[in-house]
């Protein structure tokens, strides 16, 4: 399992931080619900984990070495943006990606082909939005990685793929031996998954805790606390 740290990470676009003097502790074996509106920095903490980029001050540290191929073999990243090739069928895309990664599952991959209703020759750019999303989720989940970063992985689907979605992860992750870090703003339909929650603004942290603990003290659900976090 992996510990992820920042120690005072700051991540500058231009004169404005994304991420400024950021210190935090992810612990192994959790589901971290990494919370905010856009902008808040949470896209950034993902791509600074995954090793897509690298902090202008500080370190991020996956199991105390800084991010390199040998941490990103340990850590499964799914952006939000779509990243899949349109000209492949699914069916290549998941050959594809197996390529990479020795961690791919090939067993686990078929059975959440068959549960998320994909169709192995059809092809990527044809698919709806929603089938995409369901695509990108079995890419994520189909290997055995230590750290699984979602981006907004429901950001723009219909309701049936986001339950789907939902439940795939939910299915797949591995508790207390594998930490998911989901990003999102939307909490109403996420937040039971949640053990961890950390919400961000303006790239810095506004609140973090147990979900429970944080129920319990503030009164209140984790949906009510966004709400209080970015009023």
């Amino acid at each position: 399992m992996a510990t992820t740290t920042f120690n005072g990470v700051t991540k500058r676009f231009g004169r404005k931080p994304a991420i400024s003097d950021l210190s935090v502790t992810i612990r192994e074996g959790v589901f971290l619900g990494l919370l905010g509106p856009n902008g808040s920095g949470k896209s950034t903490m993902l791509k600074l984990i995954a090793g897509l980029y690298r902090p202008d001050a500080g370190t991020v540290l996956i199991d105390g070495d800084p991010p390199s191929p040998a941490t990103k073999a340990k850590v499964a990243y799914l952006p939000e943006i779509d990243h899949l090739y349109s000209w492949m069928t699914v069916k290549q895309t998941l050959d594809y990606l197996s390529a990479f990664h020795r961690d791919w599952d090939k067993a686990r991959a078929g059975e959440l082909v068959r549960f998320m209703g994909l169709d192995l020759s059809a092809r990527v750019g044809r698919l709806s939005k929603g089938m995409r999303a369901r695509l990108k989720i079995v890419a994520a989940m189909s290997r055995s990685a230590e750290v699984v970063l979602l981006d907004e992985p429901l950001s723009g689907i219909d309701p049936p793929s986001r339950s789907k979605v939902l439940e795939a992860i939910l299915s797949e992750y591995r508790l207390g031996s594998q930490t998911i870090v989901m990003s999102t703003h939307d909490v109403v339909e996420t937040e039971s998954l949640f053990e961890e929650v950390l919400f961000l603004k303006d790239g810095k942290v506004a609140l973090s805790g147990n979900a429970d603990a944080l129920r319990e003290e503030r009164g209140k659900s984790i949906r009510d606390l966004f709400e209080e976090v970015y009023a």
